[in-house]
């Protein structure tokens, strides 16, 4: 139990698998009040009952993130059960690896709306209650790919991940000594992220590259490692990579 995590609440977006499923246990587990988000309700639920059981707190609320009335929803049901947010984790996320010449718009697309605009809409409906509060802490997932290019195959996936870093950046400075901003961004972590492609070989390489795959806990440690810092730290950037990972 950690004294700086105990009673802060805090919303997980992707809540239902992988990074944000490991970072709502891990916190859960260090006295955190949850506000779990994703589409799929049901596993939502399983998490929140397997929270509670232990003693925690936690709600699910179904969220599409590329949806701005859902995340606006999302945030309203954090402050409507628990009075505040401290913590907005903009974990949902979306990788499609595959060449540009294959042209799959709609997956570019889809990567666009959930890492770019899904964070954007989680800000916006946050943003506003961190600063009726006087504090408030941002993390974003971003990734090893928003730090060098994943190329090829990886480049529209990369150019999210990129603005992430740069929203982030911008938004640290926007906000001022009141709210924080942390980006984490994780190498080769074993979670749903690698299936996301319709591009057969694609997925065959990234079955090669994810052996050397870290678990998500590694990364629910280091939300965990930005939360619990005092109110005046700012940790700005966490990357957290499998040690195998060359890049």
């Amino acid at each position: 139990m950690s004294a700086n995590i105990s009673g802060k609440v805090v919303v997980v977006t992707g809540a239902s698998s992988g990074l944000g499923e490991a970072t709502a246990r891990h916190l859960a587990a260090q006295g955190a009040r949850l506000v779990l988000a994703a589409r799929r309700v049901d596993r939502l639920e399983a998490l929140v009952a397997e929270i509670t059981a232990a003693g925690g707190q936690a709600i699910a609320v179904r969220t599409d993130v590329t949806v701005k009335a859902d995340a606006d929803a999302m945030i309203a049901a954090a402050v409507q059960a628990f009075g505040r947010v401290d913590v907005l984790v903009n974990n949902a996320g979306y990788m499609a690896i595959a060449p540009m010449s294959a042209r799959l718009t709609d997956e570019w697309d889809k990567m666009i709306d959930i890492n770019i605009k899904g964070l954007l809409y989680g800000v916006a409906a946050a943003l506003p209650v961190f600063e009726a509060q006087g504090s408030g802490q941002f993390i974003n997932i971003s990734s090893i790919a928003g730090r060098k290019v994943f190329s090829p195959g990886g480049t529209v996936y990369s150019g999210t991940k990129f603005a992430v870093h740069a929203i982030s950046e911008g938004l640290r400075h926007e906000v001022g000594s009141k709210v924080r901003v942390t980006v984490i961004s994780p190498g080769g972590v074993n979670t749903e992220l690698k299936h996301g492609s319709s591009d057969a070989d694609s997925l065959k390489a990234l079955d090669a590259f994810y052996e050397i795959a870290i678990g998500p806990d590694a990364i629910a440690r280091a939300v965990a490692y930005a939360v619990e810092q005092p109110a005046d730290v700012d940790v700005s950037e966490i990357a957290v990579r499998p040690t195998a990972q060359d890049f």
